[in-house]
């Protein structure tokens, strides 16, 4: 049990906590809710011992193991699944299926576990973070804003791993869907105080909402008997008959509670402007079809362009595209929007959904196909890494002001306003905004524009969850059409009559909500079971009759780590053996390039003795590069066959 006694917490002027409490009780999942900067990620800093509070008490009893995700990245380890391991606690440092699980539920493939960390994308790498927290198991999970970066299956799938935790969890997200599914208690930091009540994030505002109208209404009550008090001691107070009622007056009124007006918390309260459209088909696309190109190496990983970024001094060298593999990544698309569509674009991160929105949006080119908008349409696109496109320079004010032309000041000063920059702050330079408040001018140059197709690229991120409600009414009123990726389960449930599903490797449409998606199709065909499956049964052939006989369950995890354990043996040194060929090829083939220009130079130097010299060892290092494939060729071969065998022993206990 933890035990938050009276903390205060300041920073300068502005005050996070006063005289605050909260208390951890075995068991409890809470979440944490509260506006952005009103300090809850400083109350885990706090409680893991990363800041201090001005005053209070914070208890942790001794043998408390707390596991904090944090923003901050950091690995040491050569591949994904040692570096997951590093977060296993001290007695089970050896036991990598537990990192498996936990990588596998996170999107990682078993190949993806054994490449090197730094050759992750910014998002995997978080979850890789998130993988050495959960490998931890501590007694208390301390998740920071876990969904970001996490792709919808991810997303579900931890989801569930959460509500399986049995001990306790302290959870901040903006994401109320998923809070609500976990958590048996909401914590909100509200009005510099810890507010703890059992339920969901619902139950917890109705309950603030009621008690705010309570105190509101008991302080004009009381406002109103203490002007009653004060007009008759005024009155009275002359009258020596009257004078034992006016002193008992006198008596009351010092004793009563001065009760201050509750001060106004602003929320993000906005709508779009709708302009209307006249006709039954807002746009449409016919067989889109776009492609990556993957650049070849000698490595084992290959780096990614997009067709239309390849830069043009690479084709001045080889004036063809031989040495690029091209990846299919969306082929045949066609769509239609119509003025009353909401549609969700939907899947795993990585198969391709901002760039089919930037391709509807027009800001990037297929590669066939073409996008057809009818006249009268008029679309407002946004994602996160337009915030590059503000001009540091200038103020929120100023951004929205020249967002349209039919905008003047006092309408930009509005809309500034509705998405929380009041007063000076509209006159704050974009320079020294966070990444949060960026957004916020990007959602409030949408406002200004009159619009009927909406195209939104995870428009929650950044935004605290009573932003997200605004936003979430905002679009639910909006009039237009609206094209949204978004990974937020509570605005697909709400919001979506049609999907576009990124799936298997395949873009399909579904006519219908998400609801009925998850109802008629469901995303478990793209978690990988194999170590999410709790077989109650396996078999066992008896050499003497070959029956089967149903094992318990401690029995099949048992033959199931003596197979691993022995797989983990026959294969490690194959696998170094890979990783030493592919690295001194890669040495080689650098040190024969730089022969080469050698080789070059001094044939322009017409130097005899220097050309024979570096052809000696031209000729030295070629076939070093020669009999390291070969090695590598032999190897490989005796590692696939292996670890088929091995695997075949795993999927017959697996299917049985």
């Amino acid at each position: 049990m933890i035990n938050i006694d009276s903390i205060s917490k300041a920073y300068g002027s502005q005050v996070l906590f006063e005289q605050a409490s909260l208390q951890i009780n075995p068991g409890e999942k809470i979440g944490l809710v509260g506006r952005n900067g009103h300090g809850k990620t400083t109350l885990l800093r706090m409680l893991t011992g990363m800041e201090e509070q001005d005053s209070g008490r914070i208890q942790i009893p001794g043998d408390y193991r707390m596991g904090y995700l944090t923003q901050h990245i950091s690995f040491t380890e050569k591949n994904v699944l040692e570096e997951a391991m590093t977060g296993l606690p001290e007695h089970e440092k050896e036991h990598y299926w537990k990192a498996e699980k936990i990588l596998s539920g996170l999107g990682f493939s078993q190949d993806d576990m054994k490449r090197p960390t730094e050759t992750f994308s910014g998002g995997y790498q978080v979850r890789l973070t998130l993988a050495k927290v959960l490998v931890s198991d501590p007694d208390l999970l301390i998740l920071d804003e876990p969904t970001n970066y996490l792709d919808i299956v991810s997303i579900r799938w931890i989801s569930g791993f959460l509500r399986a935790w049995p001990r306790e969890i302290l959870l901040i997200t903006h994401d109320r869907g998923f809070m609500d599914s976990i958590v048996t208690h909401i914590a909100g930091i509200h009005r510099n105080i810890i507010r703890k009540i059992s339920g969901n994030t619902e139950k917890y505002y109705e309950q603030v909402a009621q008690d705010e109208e309570i105190y509101e209404k008991t302080r004009l009550n009381e406002e109103k008997r203490r002007k009653e008090m004060e007009l008759f001691i005024t009155r009275f107070r002359a009258k020596a008959r009257l004078a034992g009622l006016v002193q008992s007056r006198v008596k009351a009124l010092a004793k009563m509670e001065n009760r201050e007006g509750l001060k106004k918390i602003e929320n993000l309260e906005f709508s779009f402007r709708d302009l209307p459209f006249g006709g039954k088909k807002i746009m449409g696309c016919e067989d889109i079809s776009f492609s990556y190109k993957s650049k070849q190496k000698s490595d084992s990983f290959n780096k990614s362009y997009p067709l239309d970024t390849i830069e043009d001094e690479t084709f001045s060298k080889t004036n063809s595209y031989q040495d690029f593999e091209v990846k299919p990544l969306i082929q045949d698309f066609n769509l239609t929007v119509t003025p009353e569509d909401c549609i969700a674009i939907i899947g795993k991160n990585g198969k391709g959904k901002t760039t089919l929105l930037k391709i509807l949006a027009d800001r990037l080119s297929p590669d066939k196909g073409e996008i057809l908008y009818n006249p009268g349409v008029a679309k407002g696109y946004f994602e996160q890494t337009n915030i590059e496109s503000l001009n540091p320079n200038a103020t929120v004010e100023e951004e929205i002001l020249y967002s349209h032309t039919d905008l003047d000041r006092q309408k930009a000063r509005n809309i500034c306003g509705a998405m929380m920059f009041e007063g000076d702050d509209a006159l704050k330079k974009i320079s020294v905004l966070s990444g949060g408040e960026k957004s916020r001018v990007m959602l409030a140059k949408l406002l200004a524009e009159p619009l009927n197709l909406l195209m939104l690229d995870e428009p929650t991120n950044h935004l605290d969850m009573e932003s997200c409600d605004s936003l979430l009414l905002a679009l639910d009123n909006f009039s237009g059409a609206i094209l949204i990726v978004t990974h937020n389960e509570m605005l697909l449930h709400s919001l979506a009559n049609r999907l576009v599903v990124f799936k298997n490797n395949v873009i399909s449409i579904f006519e219908g909500t998400y609801q009925e998606f998850l109802e008629k199709e469901g995303w478990e065909e793209e978690i990988d079971k194999n170590f999410e499956k709790n077989n109650e049964y396996r078999t066992e052939k008896s050499k003497a009759d070959d029956r089967i006989k149903p094992l318990g369950n401690k029995e099949l995890r048992r033959l199931r780590s003596d197979i691993i354990k022995e797989r983990s043996k026959a294969l490690k040194h194959l696998e170094k053996a890979v990783e030493k060929d592919e690295q001194l090829i890669d040495e080689f083939e650098k040190k024969l390039e730089k022969m080469n220009q050698e080789m070059q130079d001094a044939s322009e130097k017409m130097d005899g003795q220097k050309i024979s010299e570096i052809g000696i060892k031209i000729a030295k290092c070629q076939s070093e590069i020669d009999a390291r494939f070969d090695s590598l060729e032999k190897n490989m071969d005796e590692l696939e066959k292996k670890s088929a065998f091995f695997e075949s022993r795993l999927n017959e206990l697996q299917s049985i």
